[in-house]
């Protein structure tokens, strides 16, 4: 089995109930798929205790696989779509891959 390269992952944290919208800013910037993974946030119960503000522990964890020349520019379609500098918005950051086996591959 051979390994393709040039391809990076593009990890976006959002909280509960964004992760649709990750999904389309990401496709119209070119991702091709992407992967959902529920979690939780750590360390919230101190906050929300301390500063009386109720904030949602619930995450979704966006993955997608994209060609390495694309990452930047969905990144940052990513970013403004969601205002993702505004604290507690959420966070995106990009892996490089090794390799990739598997990957599905549109039709031009």
């Amino acid at each position: 089995m051979n390994f393709e390269e040039g391809y990076e992952l593009i990890i976006t944290i959002v909280s509960k109930g964004w992760s649709e919208k990750v999904i389309k800013v990401g496709r119209d910037a070119g991702a091709h798929g992407a992967t959902v993974l529920h979690a939780r946030g750590s360390g919230l119960h101190d906050i929300v205790s301390k500063l009386g503000i109720a904030i949602e522990p619930e995450k979704e964890i966006v993955l997608n696989v994209v060609s390495s020349d694309k990452s930047e520019e969905i990144v940052a379609a990513i970013s403004t779509a969601l205002d993702i500098e505004k604290h507690g918005t959420g966070i995106s950051l990009v892996i490089p891959i090794r390799g990739v086996a598997g990957l599905f591959k549109p039709e031009s």
